[in-house]
């Protein structure tokens, strides 16, 4: 089944500064629920990706290949291919990402456009699911990539107090003075700190939160509607009788 995407997403730094995020495939991999990198040769990346349906479980062992990076436009292209690790299915995609200023200052706005090509189970999903599918997972990304941006934003700032601190009591002692080291208490919690996990890996794609919550919330409308009628019509039939 193929079919035509058509995603964004905001990321709280600066286009040139998101650019070199963007990049750095090993950092963000983390980021995406259920993905992760085996190996980065150059412009292939080779990783899988976990996805989980209730009781059903599936695999895909695939590579990704940086087509073209023109960082003057600062678009990207990708091109990948996976097949289930215990199954016959497949999945192809085209990614086109470009990169512009966002709304607000210091902000840049990801647009991405994908087509892609699924076989096996993922494909019984239907075209009218995997859009949904698709936002919510990107949506998921974009919220653990901009924790791991204020992650590191955070952790920059403390190491580098510190140090602002030093040099400011060298100034004030005066030339030839000793400066004391930070005590170990002090410099703990900017250690802990900086050594935290930006984003907590989940180990596999919960599909159910992606299709089975949005196919309930459809069908709930639908069968209220459903009862409410049943309920007129009996009425009717009451007063009729």
């Amino acid at each position: 089944m193929a079919i035509e995407l058509d995603n964004s997403f905001t990321v709280p730094v600066p286009p040139g500064q998101a650019w070199d995020v963007l990049l750095d495939v090993e950092r963000i991999a983390p980021c995406m629920p259920g993905a992760s990198v085996t190996s980065v040769e150059g412009d292939e990346i080779e990783g899988q990706v976990k996805v989980k349906l209730g009781p059903l479980s599936l695999t895909y062992k695939g590579t990704a290949k940086f087509t073209d990076k023109d960082q003057a436009s600062h678009t990207i292209s990708i091109e990948a291919t996976g097949k289930e690790t215990r199954g016959s299915g497949t999945a192809s995609a085209t990614v086109q990402a470009k990169l512009t200023p966002g709304d607000s200052a210091g902000q840049t706005l990801v647009s991405i456009h994908t087509s892609l090509n699924v076989t096996g189970k993922p494909a019984q999903f239907g075209r009218s699911l995997l859009p949904e599918v698709s936002g919510k997972l990107i949506q998921q990304f974009a919220t653990n990539l901009e924790a791991m941006i204020n992650a590191d934003s955070a952790a920059a700032e403390g190491t580098a107090t510190p140090e602002a601190a030093g040099d400011a009591g060298t100034d004030e002692a005066g030339a030839g003075a000793v400066q004391e080291p930070a005590s170990s208490t002090q410099a703990a919690p900017a250690a802990a700190k900086a050594a935290a996990p930006a984003v907590k890996q989940e180990e596999s794609l919960n599909a159910f939160k992606f299709v089975v919550v949005p196919i309930l919330k459809r069908l709930i409308p639908v069968a209220a509607a459903g009862a409410a009628i049943a309920v007129v019509f009996r009425r009717l039939r009451r007063k009729k009788s």
